[in-house]
Parts: structure tokens; sequence; C-alpha cells
């Protein structure tokens, strides 16, 4: 239930922003729900339709929220960044979207080689054996995911709050990039690349291998 804690230091505006950002990002309402109606969330929250309305636009225009005329308001991502990074994605070029992948996988395989926990390696292999069992079934939805879910766990072994949060706000976008690579049969053969050797080189405590190996799959515009 949505309470509201009113703070003489800042608007009511930017109030009723944070508490519906804290709604969604407490999966009150997740990613494809639509949220409740102007005038139910007037009456819960105790302040006026401008404010709501307001607050409402302003996390549309952040990506977080989009209005469906005739339907109502649907939640499009967990965070303004989110929102935003799956607009500059979807509408990047490919060379600059993989040399932002690079920015962060590459320097996430380093630390994890260097901070990789027994638990870590664990989530490693299992990661890598759930996408290379997907690759042979020619299971392109599983492939995306278990890729995705290895890419993850390497940022995870990194032991970097914030380098994991700023992966997390570009991991739908990821997901969307490697789909269309890889197709819905998967024909996209780089996308195929065996990553056992990242996982091996992260296992060896080699920071600098395992950078080495990352920055191989983002060579090409197709990489995962």
């Amino acid at each position: 239930m949505l309470r509201m804690t009113l703070n003489a230091r800042s608007t009511l505006v930017q109030q009723v922003i944070s508490q519906l950002s804290e709604q969604i990002r407490a999966g009150e309402w997740p990613i494809g729900a639509k949220i409740p109606t102007e005038p139910q969330l007037v009456e819960v929250l105790g302040v006026g339709r401008n404010t709501v309305r307001e607050a409402v636009r302003a996390l549309t225009h952040a990506g977080v929220l989009e209005g469906v005329q005739g339907s109502g308001t649907y939640v499009r991502s967990t965070d303004e960044l989110t929102g935003v990074v799956a607009r500059k994605f979807g509408t990047a070029e490919v060379g600059h979207t993989v040399e932002v992948r690079r920015a962060l996988e590459v320097e996430a395989a380093r630390l994890a080689a260097l901070r990789r926990t027994p638990e870590d390696l664990d989530r490693l292999d299992a990661a890598l054996v759930a996408r290379d069992a997907a690759w042979q079934r020619a299971e392109a939805d599983a492939f995306v995911e278990a890729d995705a879910d290895l890419h993850v766990a390497v940022v995870a072994a990194a032991h970097n709050p914030m380098l994991a949060e700023l992966y997390a706000s570009v991991g739908a976008a990821i997901r969307a990039s490697v789909a269309a690579a890889v197709g819905p049969s998967l024909a996209a053969g780089a996308a195929g690349i065996d990553h056992g050797r990242l996982v091996e080189a992260i296992r060896a405590g080699d920071p600098d291998r395992a950078a080495s190996e990352a920055g191989r799959f983002l060579e090409a515009p197709a990489g995962a």
C-alpha cells in the first residue's frame, strides 16, 4: 500500500516521484503492469491531481512509465537509468553499443579474476553449462538468457556494487542486442563463441587473460 510522508525540504512532486519509483523497484508494479489510475493515486497519496499528473509525466519522460491511450499507464523499466539507457541502446549504432559493453565487461572480467570467491566460481560454472546446453539445443530464447546470466555472473564476481548496478541498467538492452545477433535459429556463429576460456581465466586468477577473453567476444558487432 502506498504511503506518503511529507518533507518540507522537497516538493510534493519530487516526493510522489520518489514514492512511485520505490513501489516500482520493490516489484509492487512489475514491468508491463498497469499502475493505478490518476484518481486512485490522488486518493491514496493524499495530494492534488496536478501533483500526481506531473510526477507521472516526469517518470514517463524518463522511460519508467508509458501512457497508452485509452488503456492506462504501464511500467516499462524499473528506474530512470534503465529507461534512459534502454532508449539510448535502442537507437545507438551497433558499434557504439559494443564499445559500451567492452568498457563494462572487460573491466568486470579483470576484477573478477582478482576477487572471485568459490561461490562465484560455482555460479559461473553453472551459467556456462546452461549457456552451452541452450546453444546445443538451438533454443534461441534460452541461449540469450543463459548468455546474459553468465555475463551478469562475471560482473557479480567483480564485487563492485556500482559496476553491478550500472550493468544491470543495461541488461535488457544487452539481451535485445544478443537476441538480434543470434536470430531465432542461432545463426550467428560469433554469438556461440566458447566462453569456457573466460571462466577458466577468472578461475586461474589471471586478470590480463580474463580481460583479453572478455574483449575478444566483443570485437565484432555481432559478438556476445
